[in-house]
C-alpha cells in the first residue's frame, strides 16, 4: 500500500512518524511538498521519498492524503482532479467539506474527511472521521488504520458533527492550554516559582486526563469523589458555579461550532 501525503508539514510528520512506528515502511510511502529544504528534513528524518510535483507522486499510489492549508486545498484540487484513479483520497484540510472537495475532484467519490489534533504529534491525537457513500468498509479501514497510528478515532454518520468535532477536539487543545494557563498564574500569585506551577498544573491536569480515561465511572462521579463537603474543592467549585464557568465553556464550544460552518460555507464557495 503506497500512501502519498501531499503536504509536508507538521501534522503529516506527525502521521508518518506514527506509521512507521506502527510497521509501515518508509519506501512506502512518498510526500509532496513545494518547500526544498522541507523535502530535505523528511527524507533524512524519516527515509521517505519527496516530490516537489504531484504527478510523479500520485502515479501508482493508493492512498493520498491531502495535508495542505484549507487556503491551498481547491488549487492542489485542481492539480490532482486528472491524476486519480481510483485512490482513495483522505483530506485532514480542516473546514473543507467533502461535497465540496469531490467536486473540486470531479465528483470523485472515495473521499474521507479528518479531522485530527495537535495532540496527534506525541502520539495521542484523537480524530473524527467522516466517508462519503462511495467509500467502502476496507477503505474505511484503511483510513482508520493511518489515522490509528497517531490517536483514537470516532467515526460520525453525518458530515455536519464535524463542526461539533472540530469546536471539541480540534480547538480542544487550546482550552486547556488556556486552563493550564490559569492554574499557574494562581500558583504564582499564591506565592509557588514558575517551574513549580508548571510541574503543578501539567501533571495535575494530565493525571487526572489520565484517571479518567482508565477509570469505568462517569465525569461526575470522579468530581464528586474529589469534592469533600465544606472543602476546599467546594469552596473553589462552588466559585466556578457563581461565575457560571461551566456555561461559559459551553457557550465557548457553541462559537467554535458555528465559525467551523461558517468557514465550511466560505471555503466551500469556489
Amino acid at each position: 500500500m503506497i500512501i502519498t501525503f501531499i503536504g509536508g508539514g507538521n501534522m503529516a510528520q506527525a502521521l508518518i512518524g506514527g506509521m512507521l512506528q506502527q510497521g509501515y515502511r518508509a519506501d512506502a510511502m512518498r510526500v509532496v511538498d513545494i518547500a526544498a529544504e522541507n523535502r530535505a528534513k523528511l527524507t533524512r528524518e524519516y527515509g521517505v521519498s519527496t516530490f516537489p510535483d504531484l504527478a510523479p507522486a500520485v502515479t501508482g499510489s493508493d492512498i493520498v492524503m491531502l495535508a495542505v492549508k484549507p487556503q491551498q486545498l481547491f488549487e492542489v484540487a485542481t492539480q490532482l482532479k486528472p491524476l486519480l484513479q481510483n485512490q482513495l483520497v483522505i483530506s485532514i484540510a480542516a473546514g473543507i467539506r467533502s461535497d465540496d472537495l469531490s467536486r473540486w475532484l470531479g465528483d470523485y467519490a472515495t473521499l474521507v474527511r479528518v479531522m485530527p489534533n495537535t495532540p496527534a504529534m506525541v502520539m495521542a491525537g484523537v480524530s473524527g472521521m467522516y466517508a462519503l457513500p462511495g467509500v467502502n468498509a476496507e477503505q474505511k479501514q484503511k483510513a482508520e488504520s493511518i489515522l490509528q497510528a497517531v490517536g483514537s478515532t470516532v467515526w460520525v454518520d453525518e458530515e455536519r458533527h464535524m463542526d461539533t468535532i472540530t469546536a471539541i477536539s480540534g480547538s480542544g487543545p487550546a482550552y486547556v492550554f488556556y486552563f493550564i494557563e490559569a492554574l499557574e498564574e494562581a500558583a504564582i500569585q499564591l506565592g509557588l516559582n514558575a517551574t513549580q506551577a508548571r510541574q503543578l498544573s501539567i501533571q495535575t491536569f494530565s493525571g487526572a486526563s489520565l484517571l479518567a480515561s482508565n477509570s469505568q465511572e462517569d465525569i461526575l462521579t470522579l468530581r464528586t469523589r474529589v469534592t469533600s463537603r465544606g472543602g476546599t474543592t467546594e469552596r473553589a467549585l462552588l466559585a466556578m458555579e457563581a461565575a457560571a464557568v461551566k456555561q461559559h465553556i459551553i457557550d465557548a464550544v457553541r462559537a467554535a461550532a458555528e465559525r467551523s460552518r461558517e468557514l465550511g460555507d466560505e471555503l466551500g464557495k469556489k
